[in-house]
């Protein structure tokens, strides 16, 4: 079971509290119990299609909040809330703890549509829903998005900060203007759902405002799914560069998530931090173009094997040009080994002619590196590997990515993991230090 700390179970369950506060005047309220069974059934089986295979993927926006926020137009703030339950309380987890994260996405989802429905009910939606007077109920149903939006945004930014721990100047950041523009979408939806649920047609009629939210929202999983698989073609290409560089084995996730710590720690967008996190873990790749031998020689390298060896850069860009959802990374692979007073390789290029992701990825991998056992070197202490990268901000590394990320690593720790396997060493000698002596110089 993952661990997860005791401030984000108390946070997690005082959110569920307050959802079992809205909850509680049902019994008091004037409810018409069938549409709230039909409205969670459908929200159910929406969950259900959202994780068959047929579709393969979870829509990242949320699944079908136009049935939800439908509800909020339709029904009294308690039992719009209601709606939500049984399908986020059913519903698989793919992550532990399961009952903890059902309990959340239920706790989450009763807030943020109890919100949306008080709202709309204060602006005087509900009448201008019954009289189907769409013109009049756009303004209260776009309150009761927003209201929607921002509830969902302050619980998530909140659990960022809470179980995550990171710092709450960035836990909000792009939350809101993330999120907006797809629910107003949905709530556009749930808005004629309701309209026509009130209409002369009926439910039925409301039904159909799905199907072309079916075919959209199934079309954009399609590209996740797209997406999904050139992230396993990136994790079998770093699993290859592995198996043939054992002694580096592991290196490239810890670069990624090094890399991705100090782009969190310089406010990047989260999908700059992916792009990044890419970056890292593909920034060896080209080595699947070096020999064997090479990589794996036990001594220092001639300068003329030091010469095959850097050219890996650029037989990785070679192999990653043509993936178009890397973007940046690209350029990170390329030059991830080019020094500010252009000592670097491939190019020799000098300062600010670096890309801004090759300086992320070059102090993230010489970073572990430092604190990684190889077969040329010992791991050094993390603080030690800290104050070295500083001693050489400025001439080999960019000084901004070395704060962020002695900032990152003060803060959240650092974890190194040995990548040669130390119960079977080599039957020889220990090498000798590699030719190249520059701090990070590595294979």
């Amino acid at each position: 079971m993952e661990a997860v700390s005791a401030r984000a179970r108390v946070y997690v369950a005082s959110v569920a509290v307050a959802a079992l506060c809205c909850l509680l005047p049902l019994p008091g309220v004037r409810t018409p119990w069938w549409a709230v069974a039909l409205l969670a059934a459908l929200y159910a089986g929406c969950e259900r299609v959202a994780r068959s295979r047929f579709v393969g993927i979870s829509h990242p926006a949320g699944t079908f909040y136009p049935v939800l926020l439908a509800g909020a137009f339709l029904l009294p703030a308690p039992a719009a809330a209601l709606v939500a339950v049984p399908a986020s309380l059913l519903s698989p987890v793919g992550q532990r703890p399961a009952a903890l994260r059902r309990v959340w996405r239920a706790a989450q989802l009763v807030l943020g549509v109890w919100a949306a429905a008080k709202v709309h009910w204060l602006l005087g939606g509900r009448d201008a829903v019954v009289a189907g007077d769409v013109p009049y109920a756009l303004g209260p149903a776009g309150a009761a998005v927003l209201a929607f939006c921002l509830v969902l945004a302050l619980l998530d930014g909140g659990i960022l900060a809470v179980a995550e721990r990171v710092p709450v100047r960035r836990a909000w950041r792009g939350l809101v203007a993330r999120s907006l523009a797809p629910i107003a979408v949905h709530g556009l939806a749930g808005l004629m759902m309701a309209v026509l649920w009130r209409s002369p047609y009926g439910p039925v009629a409301a039904l159909l405002v799905l199907l072309p939210m079916c075919v959209s929202w199934w079309a954009f999983a399609q590209y996740h799914r797209e997406r999904a698989a050139h992230q396993a073609t990136i994790r079998a290409l770093v699993q290859a560069v592995d198996i043939k560089d054992g002694y580096t084995r592991g290196h490239s996730e810890r670069v990624g998530q090094a890399s991705m710590m100090i782009a969190r720690e310089l406010g990047m967008a989260d999908e700059r931090v992916e792009v990044l996190r890419f970056a890292g873990i593909l920034h060896d790749v080209g080595k699947l173009g070096v020999p064997t031998r090479l990589l794996r020689k036990n001594g220092p390298l001639t300068p003329e094997e030091r010469r095959v060896i850097e050219l890996h850069p650029e037989y990785g860009h070679e192999m990653v040009r043509g993936i178009g959802f890397l973007g940046e990374a690209r350029a990170a692979v390329l030059h991830h080994h080019e020094r500010l007073d252009g000592s670097g390789y491939p190019y020799g290029l000098v300062g600010r002619q670096i890309p801004e992701s090759a300086r992320v990825v070059a102090v993230a991998d010489a970073f572990d590196a430092m604190t990684s056992t190889r077969s040329y070197s010992r791991a050094r202490p993390v603080p030690v590997a800290l104050e070295e990268l500083e001693r050489c901000a400025g001439s080999h590394f960019d000084p901004v990515m070395v704060t962020a990320l002695v900032e990152a690593v003060r803060r959240a720790g650092w974890h190194p993991a040995v990548t040669a396997d130390d119960a079977h060493p080599p039957l020889v000698p220990p090498p000798a230090p590699p030719v190249s002596s520059r701090p990070g110089a590595h294979r």
